[in-house]
């Protein structure tokens, strides 16, 4: 890291502006990487670099990656990418321990919100240093670095967002406020086709120093918020990451109703309490209910959804419009699964889920999400539990109306063992 340009413009030795220097030492690699997935209370940051500017996080050979692990002691994980598109996915975590020390009065961060500011000092070095070395410090002298522009951009899980927006939005325009910044969530049509299904994407505009104060303030809000479902990040089964000592990201399911926000909870689940061991593996399928009007939007043209998302989830899934009397057919979804291992089912749900749901609007202009799934009758007390626990625990988590429908409200393709749950969620609003 000796000569790295930092304060984007300005050599430093060692140490971004952001700070540096007392870092725990935990068990890793060589390079610095740890050997050990996201954990639930790990901080975790996806930092969206250019692909014109990716080398100046990965370096020779990977050596600047290294040192920005070995740096930071926190995790750094660059995804492939992919033909016709700017940009791939640099994940940074860490445990949440605050042992590196930060800026100039040293106050403690965690080893990933350290690795973050220094990738983003990097790629904005990297974007603000055309030229020769005299041309750039002649820029700094006269302060035209600071001057320009610089974008950057995150993805955050969605049942992460809230903590940046805040109620009313009122957080994000204390940020905007505080910095100067131009700070959105931009929406769903700009995220970029290696985003998960309940991604966000976070944008931050202005001048460096003002992008830099930003990030602060919303990188301390997601270290203190984490996603219920970051540990799902990185699927140890499917891919370590690691080719030829770079390390890239396939692209993997959350279990978080997608960027539509349905629910946010826990793991909806009917496998069974116990298990004859601990790696036999068992059925689990889910049916959801999809109006005939959606099933071009989840079968694609020539087939082309349904089997990109079989392909990636790995799960079954069918479409039975045989038995249809009504407006509705039925998607199952199944797959043999291991209790402690991402589930292919719910993955395959997830990504499915807004494709199968109604859409209506409001008087007010708020778009609602129905989404209804059928459950055999002898499981439904999973999800009520005693008095009701588990269901009313559920809708205050997720902020979600959930019900058990009545017979009468059930369609005709179901069967006499079926009950229906009916899910009902507004669309996240985008500031």
């Amino acid at each position: 890291m000796a000569g790295q340009r930092n304060d984007y413009g300005k050599r430093s030795h060692s140490q971004s502006d952001y700070g540096g220097g007392k870092r725990r030492n935990p068990a890793g690699d060589e390079t610095g990487e740890l050997q050990h997935g996201i954990g639930n209370d790990d901080t975790v940051y996806r930092y969206l670099c250019p692909l014109r500017k990716i080398g100046s996080i990965i370096g020779r050979g990977g050596e600047i990656a290294k040192q920005l692990r070995a740096e930071s002691r926190s995790s750094i994980r660059i995804s492939e990418s992919i033909p016709g598109f700017d940009e791939r996915i640099v994940t940074i975590y860490s445990s949440s321990e605050e042992t590196n020390s930060f800026g100039e009065d040293e106050e403690l961060v965690c080893p990933a919100q350290h690795a973050l500011f220094l990738v983003h000092d990097r790629v904005v070095a990297e974007e603000l240093g055309g030229g020769s070395d005299e041309e750039r410090e002649e820029e700094d002298e006269l302060g035209e670095l600071q001057q320009k522009q610089v974008t950057l951009r995150m993805l955050v899980p969605s049942d992460q967002i809230g903590c940046v927006i805040g109620k009313g939005g009122q957080v994000i325009q204390n940020i905007r406020s505080e910095t100067g910044a131009q700070i959105r969530i931009l929406k769903d049509e700009h995220l970029p086709p290696f985003a998960l299904t309940n991604d966000e994407l976070l944008q931050i505009v202005g001048e460096p120093t003002v992008v830099k104060k930003a990030l602060l303030q919303v990188a301390t809000r997601l270290h203190v918020n984490p996603s219920r479902f970051q540990h799902l990040l990185l699927s140890t089964s499917n891919n370590p990451y690691q080719s030829g000592g770079m390390f890239v990201a396939p692209n993997a399911g959350v279990p978080a109703m997608g960027a539509y926000g349905s629910y946010k909870g826990g793991w909806p689940s009917s496998y069974p309490e116990s298990r004859d061991d601990g790696g036999s593996a068992k059925d689990f399928a889910v049916r959801l209910l999809c109006p005939m009007g959606n099933i071009g939007s989840v079968i694609g043209k020539g087939g082309v959804i349904i089997k990109q998302i079989r392909q990636e989830t790995r799960a079954s899934i069918k479409v039975d419009s045989s038995a249809a009397e009504g407006d509705d057919c039925i998607i199952f979804i199944s797959a043999k699964e291991v209790l402690d291992d991402q589930s292919p089912t719910i993955n395959a749900a997830l990504k499915l889920q807004p494709r199968c749901s109604e859409r209506t609007e409001r008087d007010s202009g708020d778009s609602v999400l129905t989404t209804r799934l059928l459950v055999p009758r002898s499981q439904v007390g999973c999800l009520m539990g005693k008095g009701g626990s588990i269901i009313s625990e559920m809708r205050s988590v997720t902020r979600a109306s959930i019900r058990i429908l009545s017979e009468d409200n059930l369609p005709k393709i179901a069967t006499e063992e079926d009950e229906m749950v009916q899910v009902n969620d507004l669309e996240p609003y985008m500031f």
